[in-house]
C-alpha cells in the first residue's frame, strides 16, 4: 500500500517517458494548463496509492462495465495501479467473510484517508429490503463505509439521480447517495453509464492538490460537467442550419443531420460525452445515430414520450423554436442573395458612369 503510483508503473515495466506522457494526458483531461503536468508527476511520484472501496447497491452494473472498459493506458490497467482497489464485488476474487474483512481492514487502517465509490441508488421503503447484502440494507452499508472516508463519489445516474429505480411510482423508495451521506463531501458523476475518466481525474486532482476538484452547483466536477453536450456535438452545424431528422428512416438520418426533432436532449444535458466519448474516443450516442436521452439530468427517466423534442432550446436569454429556424435561415439567405444582387448592380452601374473628377480634368 505504501508503494507510489510511479513505483508501481516502473515495477510493471513502464518507462519514465510513459509516465510523463500519462501525466500530460491527465493534465489535459482535467482541463489544466500544461504547466501543471510537473505537479501531477510529483504527486504521483511521492504519494502512496489511494485506497478505494467500491460499493454496488441498487443498480444494473453498467457503471462497473464502463469503469473496467476505459481505453487509455492511464485509465485501463493503470487506473488499478493508481488506486488500491480494496473492495469491489464485481472484480474481487474474495467473497463472503473474506471480502467483508478486506473492506473492514481498509476502513480501520486508513481512517480518513480512503475513498468510497458508490454505484446504485439506496432503497428506503420497507426498511430497505429491496437491496440487502449479507442481510444488511444498502443504507447501513453505505453509511458505515462513508463514515471515515475522505469523500464519496456517487458514480452513475442510479447513484446521483436514482435513474430507472426512481421512476414513477418508485416502489422501492430509491434515493440518491447525497440524500443519505451528509457528513463527508459527495461528488456526483452522473451518466448511464458514466464516463470512467472522471474518477481518474478526481483521484489525480486530490493526490496533486490535496483537495477535491471544483464542482458545479449540482456537485459535479466542472472539468467534465460544465458544458452541454450540444455545445460540442458533431451534429451542431446541422442544428444551426435548421437541418433536422424528422424520423429515423428519412434521408436526414442517413446523412447525419441533427437529431433534435426526434427527442435529442443534448441542448439541456451537461456532460463530456461529445468530448471524451467512449471506446477510446470512437463514439457516443448522438454520433452513432441515437438522440441523447439526458441521462445525466435529474428526472430524465420520467420524461416521456422520449422521442419528442422540447418546445424551446435554451441557447440564449431568449429561447427560440427549432421548428422555425429553418424558415428563418431560408429567409435570411433569400434576403442576403437579394441584397448581394442589388449591391452588385449598383457597383456595375457606378463603374459604367464617368467619374466627376475625371470629367473635370478633361
Amino acid at each position: 500500500m505504501n508503494e507510489t503510483f510511479y513505483q508501481e508503473m516502473r515495477r510493471k515495466g513502464y518507462s519514465r517517458r510513459d509516465f510523463l506522457k500519462m501525466c500530460g494526458l491527465l493534465t489535459a483531461v482535467l482541463g489544466l494548463e500544461a504547466s501543471f503536468t510537473s505537479r501531477i508527476a510529483n504527486a504521483l511520484e511521492t504519494k502512496p496509492r489511494l485506497p478505494v472501496i467500491y460499493l454496488s447497491l441498487q443498480e444494473c452494473t453498467c457503471c462497473a462495465e464502463s469503469f473496467i472498459r476505459t481505453a487509455h493506458p492511464l485509465l485501463s490497467e493503470l487506473l488499478f495501479n493508481m488506486i488500491s482497489l480494496d473492495y469491489m464485488e464485481t472484480l474481487q476474487a474474495a467473497s463472503g467473510l473474506q471480502a467483508e474483512e478486506a473492506k473492514m481492514k481498509t476502513m480501520q487502517d486508513y481512517k480518513g484517508h480512503y475513498l468510497v465509490v458508490v454505484e446504485g441508488s439506496i432503497p428506503l421503503n420497507d426498511d430497505g429490503i429491496y437491496c440487502t447484502i449479507g442481510g444488511r440494507s444498502a443504507k447501513d452499508i453505505l453509511l458505515e463505509a462513508a463514515q471515515n472516508s475522505v469523500a464519496v463519489i456517487a458514480y452513475g445516474s442510479c447513484a446521483t439521480n436514482t435513474c430507472v429505480q426512481g421512476a414513477y411510482p418508485n416502489p422501492t423508495g430509491a434515493v440518491p447517495v447525497k440524500n443519505i451521506v451528509a457528513h463527508v463531501p459527495v461528488i456526483d458523476v452522473p451518466g448511464c453509464p458514466p464516463i470512467a475518466e472522471v474518477i481518474a481525474g478526481v483521484i489525480a486532482h486530490y493526490l496533486t492538490f490535496d483537495r477535491l476538484p471544483e464542482l458545479t452547483n449540482l456537485g459535479r466536477p466542472k472539468a467534465f460537467y460544465n458544458h452541454r453536450i450540444h455545445d460540442n456535438c458533431n451534429r451542431r452545424a446541422f442544428f444551426d442550419a435548421g437541418m433536422f431528422v424528422e424520423n429515423f428512416d428519412d434521408d436526414g438520418a442517413k446523412q447525419g443531420w441533427c437529431l433534435y426533432k426526434v427527442g435529442c436532449k443534448g441542448p439541456t444535458t451537461y456532460n463530456a460525452c461529445a468530448i471524451t466519448q467512449w471506446n477510446n474516443g470512437v463514439s457516443y450516442p448522438i454520433k452513432s445515430g441515437h438522440p441523447c436521452i439526458g441521462c445525466s439530468e435529474p428526472g430524465f427517466y420520467d420524461n416521456f414520450p422520449m422521442y419528442e423534442h422540447l418546445a424551446h432550446v435554451p441557447i440564449t436569454a431568449m429561447p427560440f423554436e427549432p421548428d422555425k429556424i429553418g424558415k428563418w435561415i431560408t429567409g435570411l439567405t433569400v434576403a442576403g442573395v437579394a441584397a448581394h444582387g442589388v449591391a452588385t448592380g449598383v457597383i456595375k452601374r457606378l463603374d459604367k458612369e464617368p467619374r466627376k473628377d475625371e470629367e473635370a480634368g478633361k
